[in-house]
C-alpha cells in the first residue's frame, strides 16, 4: 500500500499569506466621452433619417403584432406568404377606403380650422366679449406709446398658403411612407419566424439563445395588447365623444370622434388639443363661452375617464411604464419624428423595457421604466 502524503504541517506561529485580492477594474478615461458621442450621433441620425426610420418601425411593430395570428393560421394549415398577402390586404383597403371616404371631409374641416380660430378671436375681443377690456387697454397702449411722426412704412405679407394647402402638399410623401410600411411589413410577416431564427443564431450560449427567444416573444404580446387594446378603447371614445358632441348639437359630430379616435394614440397632448378644438367649435357656433366651456369639459371628462379607470383596468396591469418616463418618451420623439413619433413613442419605450429587463447588466434602466407596483424591494438579510 503506497504511503499517503499529509499535507505538511504548519509551524507554530507561521502565518498564511493572504490570498491576492482581485484588482478593480478601472474604467477608460474616454469611456464617458464617446458615450455622449456616440449618443448625440445616434439622435442626430434619427432625426436625419426620419423620412425613412418612421415607416421601417411602424413596419416592425405591425410585425410583432401580426405574428400571433400569423402563427394561429399557420396552424390550420395556411402558410406565411398567404397570411401576411391577407393582412396586407386588409390593412391597405382600410387605408384606402378610409381616405376615400374622409379624405373631403378632412379637408374642409382643415381648412376651416384657421377661420374658426379667427372668428373665435373676433368674438373674444370684440364688444361686449370677454377680452375686449384687455384689447382696449393694447389700443391704449399702443397709443401712449406711439409717436406723432410718420411710422415706418408696414408690409403687408399675404400668405396664399394655407394650413390645407399645406396639409395636401403633405400627403403624397405621408401615402408614401404608409405604402413603404405595408410592403415591407409584407415581407416581414411572409418570412415567418425567419428574423427569430436569425436573432437566435447571433449569440453563442444556449441561455442567451432561450433569453432571446423569450424576449421576442415577450415583445409581441406586450405590443399586441397594448396596441390591440388601445385601438379597441379609442374606438370606442371616439363614438362616445360623436354621441356627446351630437347632444350637444355640434356640426358634423361624427367627424369629431373620429379626430377623438385618432388623437387619443397620442398620449397626454391629444386628449387637449382635441378638447381645444371641440371648444372653439362650439364657441363659433353658439356663440356663447359657457357651451363651449361645457363641450370643451364634456370632451376632456370623457379622455379623462379612459385615461384614468378604463384604459388602467385593462391595460395597466400588463404596461407597467413610469408616468414621467411616457411623458418625456413623447416629447422626445415628437422633437425627433413630429406627430408619428408621439404615436409610435409608448410601443417604442415598451420594447426598450422588455430588452432591458431581459439583459441583467441593463436589470435597473429596466426597473428605472417601470412603475412603482412593478417594483418588490426585497427583505434585508438577518444578521
Amino acid at each position: 500500500m503506497a504511503p499517503r502524503d499529509d499535507p505538511p504541517a504548519r509551524s507554530a506561529g507561521v502565518i498564511d499569506p493572504a490570498p491576492p485580492t482581485e484588482t478593480p477594474k478601472t474604467r477608460h478615461p474616454l469611456a464617458i466621452p464617446v458615450t455622449g458621442l456616440f449618443i448625440l450621433a445616434l439622435v442626430q441620425a434619427l432625426i436625419v433619417a426620419s423620412v425613412f426610420l418612421i415607416p421601417v418601425t411602424s413596419a416592425i411593430f405591425g410585425y410583432f403584432i401580426l405574428n400571433a395570428p400569423r402563427r394561429l393560421l399557420e396552424r390550420v394549415g395556411i402558410p406565411a406568404p398567404v397570411s401576411a398577402a391577407l393582412f396586407t390586404l386588409l390593412i391597405g383597403a382600410g387605408v384606402f377606403v378610409g381616405m376615400m371616404a374622409l379624405s373631403e371631409s378632412i379637408y374642409e374641416f382643415v381648412s376651416d380650422i384657421p377661420s374658426l380660430l379667427r372668428e373665435a378671436t373676433a368674438t373674444l375681443t370684440g364688444p361686449g366679449g370677454l377680452l375686449e377690456s384687455m384689447n382696449e387697454a393694447r389700443e391704449v397702449t399702443e397709443e401712449a406709446i406711439g409717436n406723432d411722426g410718420p411710422g415706418p412704412m408696414q408690409v403687408e405679407v399675404v400668405d396664399n398658403v394655407g394650413l390645407a394647402t399645406s396639409v395636401a402638399a403633405f400627403a403624397p410623401g405621408l401615402l408614401s411612407q404608409i405604402v413603404f410600411a405595408i410592403c415591407l411589413m409584407y415581407f416581414l410577416v411572409a418570412s415567418g419566424d425567419l428574423f427569430i431564427q436569425k436573432a437566435v443564431q447571433s449569440v453563442d450560449r444556449f441561455q442567451d439563445k432561450k433569453t432571446t427567444v423569450a424576449t421576442i416573444r415577450t415583445i409581441e404580446a406586450r405590443l399586441g395588447n397594448y396596441l390591440g387594446a388601445i385601438t379597441l378603447i379609442n374606438i370606442g371614445l371616439g363614438l362616445c365623444i360623436g354621441v356627446a358632441m351630437f347632444w350637444w348639437g355640434l356640426p358634423s359630430p361624427w367627424l369629431i370622434g373620429i379626430m377623438a379616435t385618432a388623437l387619443n394614440f397620442i398620449p397626454f397632448v391629444g386628449a387637449v388639443v382635441g378638447a381645444l378644438i371641440a371648444g372653439i367649435i362650439a364657441f363659433v357656433t353658439f356663440g356663447d363661452p359657457w357651451p363651449a366651456i361645457g363641450v370643451l369639459l364634456t370632451y376632456y371628462g370623457l379622455t379623462a375617464f379612459e385615461g384614468q379607470f378604463v384604459t388602467p383596468t385593462l391595460v395597466g396591469q400588463r404596461l407597467r411604464l413610469n408616468v414621467v418616463m411616457v411623458f418625456l418618451s413623447v416629447a422626445f420623439f415628437a422633437w425627433i419624428w413630429s406627430i408619428m413619433g408621439m404615436v409610435v413613442a409608448v410601443p417604442a419605450l415598451i420594447v426598450i423595457k422588455v430588452i432591458c429587463d431581459a439583459i441583467p447588466r441593463l436589470h435597473k434602466i429596466g426597473l428605472f421604466l417601470g412603475d412603482a407596483e412593478g417594483f418588490v424591494p426585497q427583505a434585508k438579510p438577518r444578521a
